[in-house]
């Protein structure tokens, strides 16, 4: 069993980052890479803290890990050193550990009874454990290949090769269907690939999985456009059931504060795709911050990317907007009790690098030169109210008015959900008012015979929520094709993470 006092001796230590001017040399990973034995040790220090809960919130599908992974379980096996057993547990229900351990926000770690109280030392440093199971595995080859016993003679298209339509297309290939996952980009992994820095997951780590998932007999096709490059005449007389995993890509815009048309305003996407296929090896990116004072607008993920990102290309300056006031950096009990997602300030190693956050300001205006480029951008202090409908308001509480150096903005506000595509118009398939795919408790779309998940059903998410679903639909799919499933169906289609209204 765990050691129930394991908690009082040792305190929650996270992985050692690399010094900050290394690291802002480069686009790898910011994480330093330790000795393996020294690691090891680290982490089985960290798995000690946790207490085997008896009822652990950790893995709660609403309150913790929507995948339900084995939190307690593996935690003891890493403590006691069984690392290929832990490797097991970690991916009976996570079919991407090395993802998730390096990409998801951890809401494992904010329902974990240790983050109750600031008293217990903090919450088990449940990324790090599952991060190094996941890169042990590889290290020692516990990571093969799994292929079916018998084919079932099915074949399911998936369209999309983000983190749900792989741990879609995965989980379908080891039930034995043949499986053709579709991209329309030239290389796949969807977000993942051209979304996600290289500093915050390094594509090696990608490309490693998606070798295995070729292994198993998933077959990809890139650079295919479904409804265009196949239509879905084609689609249809060539598989039994398909998958729409096509994300929420559809970026929020400003159309509403003057000067939003001047040059050198864009949209965050525009600037991180190009960044990473520079990465890649694809040559300079077309949209660069080098020698520009930036203003990055938004608070979330995606800012904090946009910000990473442009310091590492040579920014000037760079400045990321939040209308909202700053965050307690401790939980308020009133507002996010536990175990729900804490309302805190979450501090991003970009944050740490370089470069400066505001709070409770708006932009104004953007202002540009005689070539129409934007040069300034004019801030006010605000409020942000909202209506008994949740319309929000954002207020100005004064006239005054700061002017900024801004030769790049970056709008990181959200995305309204699926882009407007032939597929959908052609499979009869209309978005809801959230911009996302509908389905029904089957996870089947009003087109028969199709199903849906991840972004395109939920709108833009966790990557851990991706896989969940995923790995839902595959579930589905199956007992859809073959009249029952065994395979695992951790989340239904209108589960939502706990949360105070």
């Amino acid at each position: 069993m765990a050691d129930p006092q394991g908690f009082m001796k040792y305190s929650r230590s996270d992985a050692p980052k690399r010094p900050k001017p290394e690291r802002l040399q480069d686009w790898n990973e910011v994480y330093l890479a330790e000795e393996p034995a020294e690691r090891n040790a680290a982490v089985r220090t960290q798995a000690t803290r946790c207490m085997d809960c008896g009822i652990p919130f950790c893995h709660s599908g609403t309150a913790g890990c929507p995948l339900g992974n084995l939190i307690p379980e593996w935690n003891d096996l890493v403590r006691r050193g069984d690392w290929e057993l832990a490797s097991d547990r970690l991916h009976a229900t996570n079919n991407f550990p090395e993802f998730t351990g390096r990409l998801c926000p951890a809401p494992c770690e904010a329902a974990c009874v240790l983050a109750i109280s600031h008293d217990a030392g903090g919450a088990v440093a449940i990324k790090r454990v599952e991060e190094t199971i996941a890169d042990m595995s590889w290290e020692n080859g516990y990571v093969q290949p799994s292929t079916a016993a018998v084919s079932s003679g099915k074949r399911v298209a998936v369209v999309g090769s983000g983190p749900a339509g792989l741990a879609a297309a995965q989980q379908l290939t080891r039930a034995g269907h043949e499986v053709v996952v579709y991209e329309r980009d030239d290389r796949l992994g969807g977000l993942l690939r051209y979304g996600i820095p290289e500093f915050k997951m390094e594509k090696k780590v990608l490309d490693r999985r998606l070798a295995q998932l070729r292994r198993e007999g998933t077959k990809f096709v890139t650079g295919c456009e479904v409804g265009v490059d196949i239509t879905v005449e084609q689609l249809r007389a060539e598989f039994d059931s398909v998958v729409l995993a096509v994300g929420a890509l559809r970026g929020r815009d400003d159309k509403t504060t003057p000067g939003r048309e001047l040059a050198g305003v864009h949209l965050a996407m525009d600037h991180l795709v190009p960044a990473n296929r520079a990465v890649e090896g694809d040559g300079p990116s077309s949209i660069s911050a080098e020698g520009k004072h930036v203003i990055v607008i938004g608070g979330g993920d995606t800012g904090a990317d946009c910000y990473g990102t442009a310091t590492r290309q040579g920014a000037l300056s760079v400045t990321q907007l939040d209308q909202y006031p700053m965050p307690p950096t401790v939980r308020d009990d009133d507002r996010s009790p536990w175990p729900v997602w804490p309302h805190i300030l979450r501090t991003y190693p970009a944050h740490e690098e370089a470069g400066e956050r505001r709070f409770t300001v708006a932009v104004r205006r953007f202002v540009g030169d005689d070539d129409g480029h934007v040069r300034f951008i004019e801030l006010q202090h605000v409020r942000v109210e909202k209506d008994s409908s949740g319309r929000r308001s954002v207020i100005p509480v004064s006239d005054e008015v700061e002017l900024l150096p801004a030769d790049m903005v970056l709008l990181a506000i959200g995305f309204e959900g699926v882009e407007h595509m032939r597929l959908l118009d052609d499979l009869g398939i209309s978005l809801s008012a959230r911009g996302t795919i509908s389905c029904g408790s089957d996870w089947q779309t009003s087109a028969p015979g199709v199903f849906v998940c991840g972004d395109a059903h939920r709108g833009a998410s966790l990557v851990v929520w991706a896989i969940a679903e995923g790995r839902s639909v595959a579930n589905a799919v199956d007992k859809f094709l073959t009249g029952s499933s065994n395979l695992p169906s951790p989340v239904i289609p209108n589960q939502l993470p706990l949360a105070v209204v």
